[in-house]
């Protein structure tokens, strides 16, 4: 006697009842890139229907985001004004402490999270302090600058901090920083499996943080190592953080399954600029059924062992669910 599998497969409630794998629209974090300035939308020619806004654009988006039922986002700053230390990142007048405060007066139910980093604040656009002799990222002293930060966002109303740095030791110090500051209470969520990938290669016209010398090979995970890239996401657990992350997602998919099948935490995947603007390029050509792929990519995100899906598909995503 042979299985029939085809039993629960002839009709569209069968399948639905033994699905597996579900998505939903809480699943999703949206991303925003918030520049200076005011009534500013500026299309990101790589990355079709993804804009840099001015914070009065970013709360029409989060009335359009809650209408859809997406109350999750993540922001990246674009100042107007860098340095070799990303020193505007210290400061409560930039540009992210300006849109929390913003976006909190106006929607305060938003859940917002902000990403740590310096790529967008520092001209030399690394990630961190440099080392002149080694050129390169002074991981400890960017330690420091990481906390201070950290809990800057804290105090203006950001509801999860999600350092993005890949430095060793980042997440026990921003760790310590929050929970001296008072902020016990607020939520890590790590970057902690994130490769030096080309992937990103969008991102960086959208958040103007393109190196101005050398690469991040230096400090972000070497995508051809399995097992460091699984030590990298337990080592952040270890440290305190409530939430991991893997990012790139769609070349990574064992990495995320390898992680999950070794940690109870949340699990996070950044479906990433490259990854968004092949599917949306390859859509504009006519070469594929898009609904149906990006239905089939997402799914995969969850059924390898995400949780939480971090992508610019988030809108037309809600939408279509």
């Amino acid at each position: 006697m042979f299985r029939r599998f085809k039993r629960t497969r002839l009709k569209a409630p069968m399948r639905a009842l033994v699905r597996e794998t579900r998505l939903c629209k809480e699943d999703f974090i949206y991303p925003l890139f918030v520049l200076e300035g005011n009534n500013i939308k500026n299309a990101i020619p790589s990355m079709p229907d993804v804009y840099q806004l001015s914070i009065d654009n970013v709360l029409k988006e989060c009335e359009s985001l809650l209408k859809l039922g997406i109350y999750h986002i993540i922001l990246f700053g674009l100042p107007s004004h860098k340095d070799e230390h990303g020193s505007v990142a210290l400061s409560d007048k930039s540009i992210i402490p300006q849109a929390i405060k913003a976006i909190k007066k106006h929607f305060p139910q938003m859940i917002l999270t902000l990403d740590l980093c310096f790529c967008e604040y520092t001209s030399h656009g690394h990630c961190g302090i440099l080392d002149e002799k080694i050129q390169s990222v002074d991981n400890d002293a960017t330690l420091a600058i990481l906390g201070k930060q950290a809990l800057l966002l804290a105090e203006c109303g950001g509801d999860m901090i999600a350092p993005s740095a890949m430095m060793d030791g980042m997440v026990s110090t921003i760790r310590a920083y929050l929970d001296k500051g008072g902020f016990s209470h607020i939520p890590i969520m790590s970057y902690s499996t994130k490769f030096a990938s080309a992937y990103y290669g969008p991102f960086r016209d959208a958040a103007n943080s393109t190196p101005s010398f050398g690469d991040r090979n230096a400090y972000q995970q070497d995508y051809a190592n399995r097992r460091e890239a699984i030590l990298e996401s337990l080592t952040d657990e270890a440290e305190g953080a409530d939430i991991l992350m893997v990012k790139p997602a769609l070349a990574y998919l064992d990495i995320v399954r390898d992680i999950r099948e070794r940690t109870l935490l949340p699990l996070a995947i950044y479906n990433v600029s490259g990854e968004y603007s092949m599917l949306k390029l390859a859509q504009k050509a006519g070469i594929i059924d898009y609904e149906r792929i990006l239905f089939e990519t997402l799914t995969s995100f969850k059924r390898a062992g995400a949780d939480i899906i971090i992508s610019y598909h988030t809108k037309e995503i809600a939408a279509l669910l």
